[in-house]
């Protein structure tokens, strides 16, 4: 057996640490039960183990840490001093693993979202709320830009996932078709249009529309020229640059009206009042996917992806 007084009057920054984690688990635990015994019982170790290891911590940290004796092990002076730092390094070391799972499991991180549809109302709104309550540790950063932006945004890496309207694949980049949003006209609650429940395309003739020069203004634009094939039943667009807010604000004033999305809904203004554009086939709508980054691995990003996948289930084959 080593002779103690060499072991305690060892200068420690001369000796190579020889122990691992295990060993400081082996210490509190007997340090806990007052026994080697009841502490290997407990661990569900050898007693023998878990003696020899508490020995080569004492012979590489130069302290014995434990009085032995047949009734158990006390702590020395020294020994109390080493057994409350091991604690700490324990409890960290096992703060340390938590926080690595659940970084890694998605539970953490930061997650950077662009966008251009409202947050007033509609799917986006609910799905945030809905993330935020299941991973309340991982911190959302919002970005809303044109298409073209968050396109560049996603290309530089400072955008995760871009929510736009449309299914088509941007970059190299992976993508989810998600939800639909009906398509509504704002209007003046003094306009002729307002006491129709329903307006169709055509009766946009001759109306001054008003759009910004954001997104989803060429997706508008398209469907004008789908619906209304000849540019006589259009209206006269003009477009401004401004916000979606500041553009309601356009319409309840009486310079024109214009087409949002039914998430626009959500915050109206007073005197400006929403109708559904509809044709034959009923109301006219437009799609939304997401998209991210084939090699972005950040967990953050695939905790949200389940989430979308579980909001907005693909459609079965052949349903």
């Amino acid at each position: 057996m080593p002779d103690d007084r060499k072991l305690i009057g060892s200068p420690l920054r001369m000796r190579p640490l020889g122990f691992a984690f295990q060993h400081l688990r082996y210490a509190v635990a007997a340090a806990d039960h007052g026994s080697f015994r009841r502490a290997a019982d407990a661990l569900m170790v050898q007693q023998s183990t878990l003696s020899r290891c508490i020995r080569q911590l004492e012979e590489s940290i130069g302290v014995v840490v434990f009085e032995r004796s047949s009734g158990g092990v006390r702590a020395t002076p020294a020994g109390r001093n080493f057994l409350h730092a091991a604690r700490s390094i324990l409890e960290q070391m096992g703060a340390l693993a938590a926080i690595a799972h659940s970084a890694g499991c998605g539970e953490t991180g930061r997650l950077t979202i662009g966008f251009y549809t409202s947050l007033s109302a509609g799917n986006l709104r609910t799905t945030l709320r809905d993330y935020a309550q299941r991973f309340p540790r991982i911190d959302v950063g919002m970005r809303e830009s044109s298409r073209t932006r968050l396109v560049t945004a996603l290309r530089n890496g400072v955008l995760d996932i871009a929510i736009v309207a449309g299914e088509g694949s941007l970059l190299d980049s992976d993508a989810m078709p998600l939800w639909s949003e009906r398509i509504v006209v704002a209007l003046p609650e003094c306009h002729r249009l307002a006491t129709r429940e329903i307006i169709h395309w055509t009766d946009l003739k001759g109306e001054t529309l008003l759009l910004n020069q954001h997104d989803p203004s060429a997706e508008f634009q398209d469907i004008l020229v789908a619906k209304l094939t000849s540019p006589e039943d259009r209206p006269k667009i003009l477009r401004h640059n401004v916000c979606r807010g500041s553009l309601k604000n356009l319409v309840g004033a009486g310079f024109g009206i214009s087409l949002m999305t039914e998430a626009c809904i959500g915050a109206n203004l007073p005197g400006l009042i929403f109708r559904d554009v509809r044709d034959v086939a009923g109301p006219s709508r437009i799609d939304y996917s997401a998209h991210w980054r084939r090699d972005n691995d950040n967990p953050a990003l695939a905790s949200f992806l389940k989430l979308l996948g579980e909001r907005y289930p693909l459609p079965t084959k052949g349903a």
